[in-house]
């Protein structure tokens, strides 16, 4: 958008204001369609493409959500992870190799995605391009190089999220499809604690 600003011609800008305006009217109904979810837990079945919609790789878990800093993402299969993120830190936990990471929620881009499901309105804001796609699907372009992600797409599904498709820095194609969507269950911020085991898991604190 700047490097049209910068262009000394009047339709364009004009073309331009119109556009800012349309990406803040996207950006606003993503806030209140987010708005609407206060917690969330289900299943999702995870797809990684490849060159001509071929599936390289499938995962499948199970996840909860507790709007604004709470989330879990657990993969039961093929193999055994599970993320947790909470309002300070983001814990990786890979059961198979026996490893575990701790890493500052803050200004973390491995925590975008997560950032973008839990409804950081500054974030939402401050980072991102919104369009909106459809009634219910929009699509986020990050500003600027530091993020995860190239593009991230959001369906919902009345006042749920059905679909996230996600083309990551590499150009890489990763669909999750959320599954089995419970919204009534109540969740607490207890639910989102994680403990590493005491003996055989190598630790990496990136906080210290």
């Amino acid at each position: 958008m700047s490097k049209v600003l910068l262009i000394a011609s009047l339709g364009l800008c004009m073309l331009a204001a119109l556009a800012r305006g349309e990406d803040s009217a996207a950006t606003e109904q993503l806030l209140a369609d987010l708005g609407r979810i206060t917690h969330l837990q289900g299943e999702f079945k995870q797809r990684q493409f490849g060159d001509e919609s071929v599936v390289l790789a499938e995962s499948r878990g199970k996840f909860k959500l507790l709007r604004p800093s709470f989330f879990s993402w657990e993969i039961t299969s093929p193999d055994s992870q599970l993320i947790v993120a909470n309002a300070e830190y983001l814990w990786h936990y890979d059961m198979d190799l026996q490893t575990a990471t701790r890493r500052p929620v803050a200004g973390n881009v491995e925590a975008s995605p997560l950032q973008i499901l839990g409804g950081d309105e500054s974030a939402l804001r401050d980072q991102y391009s919104v369009t909106r796609d459809a009634d219910n699907t929009f699509t986020l372009t990050p500003v600027g190089d530091a993020h995860s992600f190239r593009r991230l797409t959001v369906t919902f599904a009345g006042d749920t999220i059905s679909r996230m498709d996600i083309v990551d820095k590499l150009g890489q194609r990763v669909v999750v499809d959320f599954l089995k969507v419970d919204s009534q269950s109540p969740l607490r911020s207890s639910d989102f604690n994680f403990t590493p085991p005491a003996e055989g898991v190598d630790l990496f604190f990136y906080d210290e």
